[in-house]
């Protein structure tokens, strides 16, 4: 009896072409399927393993000689992080050893280190883009965040990775993380990894630095934003009071052409470093700034702070009306008695001491003043004492963000540093020069402070030397 030729037929569908076609059809079936049942998913991670391929093999020529280099010498050439990847199944993070002193300190602040963990990424432990991935002593057992954040696969890239090398990371690292996986698409993974890159090159996080630090001469108190708002707080119930300046590239290139205006910042009880100009001048200085405490984030959190709270503000300046829409915005924003009064900042000089009078009648113990700078804290020095304040401030456009009069930028330009950009484009007339030619300028101030510095050190170098 002639054998069943099924089993043969089979056998020869699944041989040679005929098993890569089946495979690929069972691929595509696969894919459709987890299309079907989360296409995000699905797409994202189809985008990770193109990604993390292209990625490895255009990096290899730095990955590879140092792998190379450390198995040559005897040393392992990868080291292993115990994290805790999507569902709260835990995985080893691969991380180059990186050689020691200062080569090995700037490849770890490009993040060369990272780049093993694109296997990490092709094997499925990780994303390009996630929430950053947690050690298991970080997690905190029954939070709901913690939960959350794990409902994704942590990513090779994050949100607040890119917000602290900007010096914008305001809010905590797991309510960011919170943020981008209710929030997460396609679209905004691709606009992170964009931001990613744009923001390599600003350096990483700052860990360790003075208190106060100076930048072209003028003395700059180097605080986070939690900080700096409880500190100003705190100066409203002080015996003495306290002027405040925001001090940005546009300040600093002002005071170097008006040695009156110089002077005026130089003796202010309290200076805080505004813009990414401050933070690239810092880096490029060896003085790292902890964070961008620019007034626009800095308002809605001292609000905050103030609420059923004894303490008024009294808001002065920008044109008729702007004031009062800002005291909406603080209304609605659930503080509805802190505004004691407000005044336009079009005034001739002979009103000044009406204005003054107004504002110590109102019973306000914090001052925001938006003239611009540098008449704003020109004015502030001047008129303080008669205003009987404790802590006066110059807010220069923060009005016309809050009013509505001019919309800020979008978080992912602030995010990559580029919000003066942003400025520029809505006022191109007024910013052109302030930006165009202005950031150059400031830019250059800074390099040539940095090269006199090193002379210098240079110079008392070769004197110690000397028999």
């Amino acid at each position: 009896m002639d054998a069943d030729p099924q089993p043969m037929a089979l056998e020869h569908d699944f041989s040679g072409s005929g098993r890569a076609k089946a495979q690929a059809r069972h691929l595509v079936r696969s894919w459709l399927w987890l299309a079907w049942v989360d296409g995000l998913e699905a797409s994202k991670r189809l985008f990770d393993l193109a990604a993390a391929a292209g990625a490895g093999a255009a990096t290899s020529p730095v990955w590879l000689p140092m792998v190379l280099a450390s198995m040559a010498s005897g040393r392992q050439p990868i080291r292993r992080w115990s994290r805790i990847g999507r569902f709260g199944e835990p995985f080893d993070e691969l991380r180059l050893q990186l050689p020691g002193g200062k080569a090995g300190e700037l490849l770890a602040g490009a993040g060369v280190d990272r780049l093993p963990a694109l296997m990490n990424v092709l094997r499925g432990d990780m994303s390009m883009v996630g929430p950053r991935p947690a050690d298991p002593q970080e997690l905190r057992p029954g939070d709901v965040v913690s939960r959350r954040r794990q409902d994704v696969r942590p990513g090779l890239f994050n949100a607040f990775w890119v917000r602290s090398r900007t010096n914008v990371d305001y809010d905590p690292e797991f309510d960011v993380d919170r943020e981008y996986v209710e929030t997460r698409s396609m679209k905004g993974d691709l606009g992170l990894l964009a931001r990613s890159a744009l923001t390599a090159f600003y350096g990483g996080k700052v860990v360790d630095t003075p208190d106060r630090i100076t930048i072209r001469g003028i003395p700059v108190h180097n605080r986070t934003m939690a900080q700096a708002v409880e500190e100003l707080v705190r100066q409203l119930d002080a015996p003495e009071p306290t002027r405040v300046c925001f001090v940005n590239a546009d300040c600093v290139n002002l005071a170097a052409r008006d040695a009156q205006y110089q002077q005026t910042l130089r003796t202010a009880d309290y200076i805080l470093a505004d813009g990414i100009g401050m933070k690239l001048a810092g880096r490029l200085l060896g003085r790292p700034i902890r964070q961008n405490v620019n007034g626009t984030d800095l308002f809605p959190r001292l609000v905050d702070a103030l609420k059923d709270t004894h303490h008024g503000i009294f808001l002065l300046g920008a044109r008729p009306g702007v004031a009062d829409s800002v005291r909406e915005w603080i209304v609605a924003r659930g503080a509805p008695d802190l505004v004691r009064g407000t005044r336009d900042g079009y005034f001739r000089a002979e009103e000044e001491d009406e204005v003054c009078r107004q504002i110590k009648a109102s019973g306000a113990d914090l001052l925001l003043v938006a003239f611009g700078a540098p008449r704003q804290d020109t004015w502030i020095l001047r008129n303080q004492p008669r205003c009987g304040v404790k802590v006066a401030i110059g807010v220069g456009g923060l009005f016309d963000f809050f009013s509505g009069r001019i919309q800020r930028a979008p978080q992912w330009m602030r995010e990559a540093g580029l919000e003066w950009t942003w400025r520029l484009a809505q006022e191109p007339g007024r910013m052109w020069k302030r930006y165009g030619i202005g950031n150059a300028v400031f830019l250059a101030r800074v390099l040539s402070d940095r090269v006199r510095r090193d002379e210098g050190s240079s110079q008392q170098g070769r004197v110690r030397c000397e028999p």
